[in-house]
């Protein structure tokens, strides 16, 4: 590694929602100048061999996952994003869970589909699944089956009010944070929660809830993300250091469904290494 090595620790493959490969993403992020990069799609470790096997000389992959979540608060739950790193792939309770999650995303877009052609719209369902390739099966697929239709422009046109946003929109189910928090650190993962303060992605979380989720095992808290505004990402470094959690910094990388480039936001080292000391699961692999 370089001296001050450039780390993202938020991307997505086609194993979720993204529209790079996994063996793709991992020789763009090598293109991109990056030193470590971590497979973080959602809900699945699809990704992880094939990443594994196409890993770039010089390149580190720290392997992990982007958990759906919810907090049952006191008024409605609120959805939110956990990143797990260096877990145990194959710890029971975990991979239990994570299968419940993505079949309830598969039949939930499955319904979706039900509900635009009962309004006419024309979308195909196996079109949408050989379209995800096995991945997960998220609304962004069926975002890019009304682009290629022509009835959006954009995926941001597609997560309108209009469509997939409000109009189309169903609950999903997901893990509650702390059951999802218990379960990563009992699979020797690392915790991390996702761009917690991207008030322009809907609700967010009290910081309350953040400090006691960083008394059950929550290890840090991504600052530095696109959905987070200069003065969101000073409040979160401020809780994280109140809290004694790491910081991290990542692009969330989609590929072209999103317009945020690989390496756009770092991780510092020290944040890094800490994640590493913490894992107990798997280990980052370096090629070569």
């Amino acid at each position: 590694m370089s001296s001050r090595p450039r780390i993202d620790l938020h991307t997505h493959s086609t194993a979720s929602d993204g529209t790079l490969g996994p063996a793709e993403l991992v020789r763009a992020a090598a293109d991109a100048g990056l030193d470590v990069v971590a497979l973080t799609d959602h809900d699945t470790t699809a990704g992880w061999e094939p990443a594994l096997r196409a890993l770039p000389a010089g390149l580190r992959l720290v392997r992990g996952a982007e958990l759906s979540c919810r907090w049952y608060g006191p008024d409605s739950p609120v959805p939110l994003h956990l990143l797990a790193y260096l877990f145990d792939p194959e710890h029971p309770a975990l991979v239990a869970e994570l299968a419940r999650v993505r079949l309830a995303r598969q039949v939930r877009g499955e319904r979706i589909v039900a509900l635009l052609r009962a309004d006419g719209i024309d979308v195909s369902w196996p079109e949408i699944l050989a379209a995800a390739a096995g991945g997960t099966v998220g609304r962004p697929h069926i975002a890019q089956a009304l682009i290629r239709a022509g009835l959006v422009a954009s995926t941001t046109e597609a997560f309108g009010p209009d469509w997939l946003g409000e109009r189309y929109r169903l609950p999903k189910e997901d893990i509650d944070v702390f059951h999802a928090v218990r379960l990563v650190r009992a699979a020797g993962g690392v915790p991390v929660f996702a761009h917690p303060r991207a008030t322009r992605r809907g609700r967010i979380v009290p910081d309350e809830l953040i400090a006691d989720l960083a008394g059950a095992g929550l290890a840090g808290l991504e600052a530095d993300h696109e959905d987070h505004s200069p003065a969101e990402r000073a409040h979160v470094r401020a809780l994280a250091a109140e809290l004694g959690l790491l910081v991290t910094g990542s692009s969330d990388f989609h590929g072209t469904h999103k317009t945020v480039r690989l390496g756009a936001f770092h991780t510092a080292p020290e944040a890094y290494e800490r994640i590493v000391a913490e894992a107990s699961g798997v280990t980052e692999v370096a090629s070569g």
